[in-house]
């Protein structure tokens, strides 16, 4: 599984990346520092949404390395990018309350052959802040998730792989249910039993996942329209070493 997203991220990132990048400067790269206003992002991609305007205090929590300012162009342009978006993260300026960490360098829900790298994440964040949500979609590999935590708390963790559902916590919210979620287009069955037939392996979409995050927080693909009273920077940096996937050993 992580071998298959580890390609498809390879192969395909989106056609933002080309007018977006940062520059290339006798081997370095130069990030952008002129204050922008917020640009759109969501489609292929994983990100955070943590209800805070301190953006240092996220990339402190995080543990990220060697961070850099960086504007929303060349911050978004590095995540999709088809090198730098293997190891970087964007960490947003604040936009109505919120700042985001963008890049498919997260913690990704690799499945039960893996250890779970988003829960202790997600979960050293809300110890800090109010509200965390997390979304990951990535349509080539049917992998779509979204999780919420209140106050500390996991309120609703769900995540579905093209080899079944990795995360089923809490209960499905209104806003799932608002969205029709339980009406997802018939894949496949497995696991027929007896007369009952067989358990309907149902997914979402994209759009699904887009329009939770406009429920919950804010729809990413529509923040270039956000109105922002102060442009501000972000900052670019690694992600830890400790994020990266790590299969489960057999015991013996």
């Amino acid at each position: 599984m992580i071998l298959t997203i580890a390609i498809m991220v390879a192969l395909t990132i989106a056609v933002a990346a080309h007018t977006l990048a940062p520059r290339m400067a006798k081997g370095r790269v130069i990030y952008g520092q002129s204050p922008d206003h917020p640009a759109g992002f969501g489609y292929r991609m994983a990100w955070l949404a943590v209800r805070t305007r301190d953006t240092e205090a996220v990339v402190e929590e995080l543990g990220l390395l060697a961070a850099e300012p960086c504007n929303w162009k060349s911050g978004i342009g590095s995540v999709y990018d088809d090198q730098l978006g293997n190891d970087h993260v964007f960490v947003s300026p604040p936009v109505n309350g919120w700042t985001f960490v963008v890049g498919l360098a997260l913690p990704l829900p690799a499945g039960r052959a893996f250890s779970d790298k988003c829960t202790p994440l997600l979960q050293r964040l809300g110890r800090r802040f109010v509200e965390v949500q997390y979304f990951f979609a990535y349509p080539p590999i049917d992998c779509f998730a979204w999780a919420r935590l209140l106050e500390g708390r996991i309120v609703r963790a769900f995540a579905i792989t093209d080899s079944g559902v990795v995360w089923n916590k809490g209960r499905t919210t209104k806003e799932e249910r608002a969205l029709g979620l339980k009406l997802f287009d018939f894949r496949g069955v497995r696991g027929r039993k007896g007369d009952a037939g067989g358990e309907i392996i149902l997914y979402p979409t994209e759009e699904h996942v887009l329009s939770l995050a406009r429920r919950w927080s804010q729809d990413p693909t529509e923040l270039d329209h956000a109105n922002v009273p102060t442009l501000a920077l972000g900052y670019i940096a690694l992600a830890p070493a400790s994020w990266r996937p790590e299969r489960l050993r057999k015991a013996s």
